[in-house]
């Protein structure tokens, strides 16, 4: 069963080369995340976002987001605007989307900036900004987590962009089961099952990964692979508490054959994704 694609990794991110490992970029520094493959990425996801956007991201994000009529959201990391074509088919009164990449904002504003609810940014979302004001009902960040440097950063600044009680919804790829070149699928010719093999997961790693897999274009970015525990710590020390979350499972089933049982078993049992939505601690 093939990997779901990355994005580049949703942006708003501090730059994916250079600087030394688990040091976050310096305050200040406008960096500029996925601009350098943002054609790539943009051609990737597209208006509607890819298929596990459509079936699993995108899904869960409104679900848990229950946005209600009237509010401000604020998309962190928000790449091309794939979520705000969702989002302003409901009654909200505002959407700000904040990425990195100036070449994404533009797709972004080309693709949604007629409609006089939106506004899009361009901004390092792992360094203090104006746009963090704490006057948004809700903050969403989406398929970037695994993204950036600086995760405490990038919380504290989602914590900062909404009002007490607000909520903040995140979805990333599940850190248990989806680590680049760490886990991978094997074949029990015993039990016919088909299992999840993890190489590595404990502790903390910055891993390349080629943005075209079987191309030598020469473009790579950084997936930071952290576990539960790490990123459970960076939302409560920005004092976001995580109030609920939902695993998500491919959507996707493989022809009928002699391993189809067992892959559709599989499917259904390691996620992908993990979405988590927390409130803002008073």
């Amino acid at each position: 069963m093939p990997p779901p694609p990355r994005r580049p990794f949703h942006h708003s991110k501090s730059q994916p080369q250079g600087g030394a490992q688990g040091k976050p970029p310096g305050r200040g520094r406008q960096d500029q995340g996925w601009d350098p493959v943002a054609a790539w990425y943009d051609k990737l996801v597209g208006d509607a976002g890819s298929d596990y956007h459509r079936h699993l991201i995108l899904p869960a994000t409104v679900r848990l987001l229950a946005a209600q009529a009237g509010e401000s959201v604020v998309d962190v990391c928000c790449g091309q605007g794939v979520l705000a074509k969702v989002l302003l088919e409901s009654p909200i009164k505002s959407f700000v989307g904040v990425d990195a990449s100036p070449r994404l904002i533009a797709a972004a504003k080309q693709r949604h900036g007629g409609d006089g609810r939106v506004r899009f940014l361009c901004a390092d979302a792992c360094v203090p900004g104006a746009w963090a004001d704490g006057s948004h009902d809700a903050a969403t960040c989406l398929m970037a987590v695994h993204d950036v440097r600086d995760l405490d950063g990038l919380c504290r600044n989602l914590a900062a962009s909404i009002r007490p009680g607000g909520r903040a919804v995140l979805v990333f790829m599940h850190p248990c089961f989806r680590i680049p070149q760490q886990t991978h699928w094997g074949w029990d010719n015993d039990q016919k099952i088909q299992y999840r093999r993890i190489n590595r997961y404990a502790k903390a790693m910055e891993i390349p990964i080629a943005t075209h897999p079987g191309r030598d274009f020469g473009e790579s970015t950084l997936f930071y692979h952290r576990p539960l525990a790490e990123v459970l710590g960076s939302l409560g020390r920005a004092g976001l508490g995580v109030v609920a979350s939902e695993e998500l499972c491919s959507h996707r089933r493989s022809q009928t054959g002699p391993f189809s049982k067992a892959e559709h078993r599989a499917a259904e049992e390691f996620p992908l994704f993990l979405a988590l939505k927390a409130i803002k601690l008073p």
